[in-house]
């Protein structure tokens, strides 16, 4: 059940117009439909870095250069906000509570919300703004009032100010109907030049507005009043036109806050909207830079650029840091990076990361899940950084991707580990990438990387003239397989992006580079099917035929090296004899050691 209640009479909503799509590889412009609902359509300018038609077999990724290569977007808003029967509930209660308390409270849902419903989206995220007392202050009466209506509290919490760590503000919350609220006050703020830890002090809801990142993230609906509260004046008419914007002069703002310089970014690429020119001038200014690197914590800045990475639009979000010379800022690298990067690498960056943007997006190109996708991105986005390296403190030699995660965003050891691997894979999977087309085993009798392994197809080949030259790639391929995992699909296709620009100067302007993603679908289909059909998908969850205890026994070994160079060896036969049983393999294992035996 959805309640439609009306947006404030003080707002004037324009007429329809004409709704139109992104440009899509095949055609200058497309339809975007939605569910049937009373809709306002609002011209939107988006960025047209990179719109993907789901329909389109072909895709050729450009840079694309200028304010002027823009297209226009319909983005279509709610003419009213439709509540649901769980948020009827929720607002029934604070409701309830003003009156069972006898407050002269105004309570308002602040924000990403308000947004949200505008545009038509679903959204959890429930703040409420308080206008004369704290957050914990109206819990307590919270759960007074439902305390008197029998009804069981749900984990009710205080959340303390926490300026180390980015949190400036008491936050109360609270579930109601499995739904977790967070309350507030309304509040103004005032920052220093050297901290972006703000004083904070009561403030009247038009403060709350302006103190705001931006004026699309200023809206608020009274819940008192059942209405839209568009106290900038301009929130709306940006929401209309698909502009990013500040309440208050761009650097002023930024200066106070600089994570506010990504929070602008993240949230026109998510959606498709335009950064305004002041804003962006700003954005991009040395002082603003600087305050960014000194006085934002790596912490949050990660996590902002992982909502990028992870959001509807990744490639976006990239071209803004690059444009807005912030790349470097963020990505930061240490001073002993070898080879150190240069000026344009963001550029290559961005093209990589769009090609990966692209391909994943394909229908029938496999299905990714959300992690894979995310991975996948960075993987293409550090991809010109796979040989770069720099000493730690103890003069080791560390991949400089390993820096960016750990130091430069503070994500997981895991996200470092996993995107460090698929660049090693990468590597590796180029060599294979002609055989495994061809399903041939050309030109794999010298890989620095399967030495060993070439050398113990070598020994059971020659046992064996009846097995096919094919095994070979298929040992190769599992072995490679079994150490990439899950993520093989994407190392195949970071491989073959990288096989496209394969001996060019990768320091070198890539922006209008054509990777030809048609051709690299279909090797990557190739290539998928070839791996599928050679029985490898899922390998590395093959047990061994014979394990460690079994090797012992029959090679008479108490440890140490020799038993993994026989679970090398073993596996080895264990690929290339894919219906060889447990007791095959043992045999064999006893042959090879008796002439091993009477070779010594």
């Amino acid at each position: 059940m959805r309640l439609s209640l009306p947006i404030n009479t003080i707002i004037n909503l324009p007429r329809p117009l004409l709704l139109l799509g992104p440009p899509s590889s095949r055609c200058r412009f497309s339809t975007v439909a939605f569910r049937p609902s009373s809709l306002l359509h609002i011209p939107v300018v988006v960025s047209r870095n990179l719109w993907f038609s789901m329909m389109t077999t072909t895709v050729r990724v450009l840079a694309e250069e200028g304010e002027d290569k823009r297209s226009k977007l319909s983005v279509e808003l709610k003419e009213k906000i439709e509540i649901t029967e769980k948020e009827r509930e929720i607002f029934d209660r604070l409701l309830g509570t003003l009156r069972f308390c006898n407050l002269d409270t105004q309570l308002r849902v602040a924000g990403g919300w308000v947004r949200d419903k505008l545009l038509g989206r679903e959204s959890d995220d429930i703040d409420i703004a308080i206008d004369n007392m704290y957050g914990s202050e109206f819990l307590d009466r919270l759960k007074e009032y439902l305390a008197s209506r029998g009804e069981q509290v749900q984990g009710g919490t205080v959340i303390e100010r926490n300026p180390d760590q980015s949190k400036h503000l008491e936050t109360a919350k609270m579930r109601i109907y499995n739904q977790w609220i967070d309350f507030v006050n309304l509040r103004s703020e005032e920052y220093t030049e050297s901290s972006r830890i703000p004083t904070m002090k009561f403030g009247t809801a038009k403060e709350d507005a302006y103190r705001r990142d931006l004026t699309i993230n200023s809206l608020f609906y009274n819940i008192n009043t059942g209405s839209i509260e568009d106290l900038t004046e301009r929130g709306i008419d940006d929401l209309k036109s698909g502009r990013i914007v500040t309440p208050l002069p761009a650097k002023a703002t930024f200066l106070d806050d600089p994570l506010r310089v990504l929070r602008a970014i993240r949230f026109g690429a998510r959606f498709g909207f335009t950064l305004d020119e002041e804003l962006k001038h700003d954005a991009s200014s040395e002082e603003v830079r600087v305050a960014l690197g000194e006085k934002i914590s790596r912490e949050r800045i990660g996590n902002e650029i992982d909502l990028m990475i992870s959001g509807n639009g990744p490639v976006s979000a990239v071209t803004y840091l690059c444009d807005l010379k912030l790349f470097g800022v963020v990505f930061a690298f240490p001073s002993s990076s070898e080879p150190a990067p240069s000026e344009n690498c963001g550029s290559l960056c961005k093209a990589f990361s769009e090609a990966m943007w692209s391909l994943i997006q394909t229908p029938g190109l496999g299905k990714f899940s959300g992690e894979q996708r995310r991975l996948a991105l960075y993987a293409a986005l550090f991809l010109p950084f796979r040989k770069t390296v720099y000493k730690d403190n103890k003069g080791k030699l560390i991949p400089v991707v390993n820096h960016i995660f750990k130091f430069s965003l503070k994500r997981k050891t895991s996200d470092a580990e996993t995107v460090i691997n698929i660049h090693r894979t990468t590597e590796r999977f180029l060599s294979l990438i002609y055989s495994l087309q061809l399903k041939s085993c050309a030109q794999l009798d010298n890989l620095d990387w399967a030495k060993d392994i070439l050398e113990h197809w070598k020994s059971i080949s020659s046992d064996d003239p009846e097995i096919p030259e094919t095994s070979k790639v298929r040992v190769l391929t599992g072995f490679l397989l079994r150490d990439i995992k899950d993520f093989w699909r994407v190392a195949l296709l970071t491989s073959l992006l990288l096989s496209t620009v394969d001996g060019m100067k990768e320091d070198q302007e890539t922006g209008h580079v054509d990777f030809q993603l048609d051709k690299l679908r279909e090797s990557y289909l190739t290539i998928e099917e070839t791996i599928c059909e050679l029985g490898l998908d899922n390998i590395w969850d093959v047990k061994p035929l014979v394990n460690g205890r079994e090797i012992m026994e029959i090679a008479e070994l108490k440890g140490g090296y020799h038993i993994r160079e026989w679970q090398q060896k073993l596996l080895t036969w264990q690929l290339a004899y894919p219906n060889g049983t447990s007791e095959e393999c043992k045999d064999w294992m006893r042959q090879v050691k008796a002439k091993r035996q009477r070779t010594e």
